[in-house]
C-alpha cells in the first residue's frame, strides 16, 4: 500500500516544478485518501511495474466509487475510476502504456463493460489514454473525463 500511496501522490503532484505538499500531508486528505482507504473492497485491482531488480517504477489501479462520494474521472457506480503513476525516472520508455495495458485485460476479466478517469488538458499522459481508446465524455475542474468502452 505504500508505493500506491507514492503513486497516487505523483500522479496527483505530476506537474515538474510544480509545489508539494508533504506527503503524508497529502495523502491524508480525503480528495486522494478515498482512492486507497479500505483497499481490497469489490472492485478494486492493481497492477504495478518493477525494474529488472524488482523495484517496483509505476502503478495503475481503479476502484469503484458510489453517486454520492465520487471520484475524479467518476462516470457511473458500474464503472471504475482508473489512477495511474510512473516514476518520474521512468516516465517516457513505456512504462506507463504497460500499466494501462494490464489493467484494461483486468478490467475485461473481470467484467466490466467500461473505464474511467481524468486528466487536465496538459498532462502528457492525455496522449497515452487517446492512443489506448479513451474518449472524452465530459470536464470537471478543468481536467477531462474519459471513458474507455470495453
Amino acid at each position: 500500500m505504500q508505493f500506491l500511496g507514492a503513486m497516487l501522490y505523483e500522479a496527483d503532484f505530476w506537474r515538474p516544478g510544480a509545489p508539494r505538499p508533504p506527503i503524508e500531508e497529502a495523502l491524508a486528505e480525503h480528495r486522494l485518501a478515498r482512492y486507497l482507504s479500505g483497499w481490497g473492497r469489490l472492485g478494486d485491482r492493481a497492477v504495478v511495474a518493477v525494474d529488472p531488480s524488482g523495484a517496483p517504477v509505476g502503478a495503475a489501479w481503479y476502484r469503484l466509487f458510489p453517486p454520492d462520494a465520487p471520484g475524479y474521472g467518476f462516470v457511473d457506480q458500474a464503472i471504475p475510476v482508473l489512477t495511474v503513476a510512473v516514476a518520474t525516472s521512468r516516465r517516457g520508455r513505456g512504462v506507463g502504456t504497460e500499466l494501462m495495458r494490464a489493467l484494461i485485460r483486468a478490467a475485461r476479466h473481470d467484467g466490466f463493460a467500461a473505464l474511467s478517469l481524468s486528466v487536465e488538458p496538459d498532462n502528457p499522459a492525455a496522449r497515452l489514454y487517446e492512443r489506448l481508446g479513451f474518449e472524452r465524455v465530459g470536464r470537471f475542474e478543468g481536467a477531462h473525463t474519459m471513458l474507455l468502452r470495453l
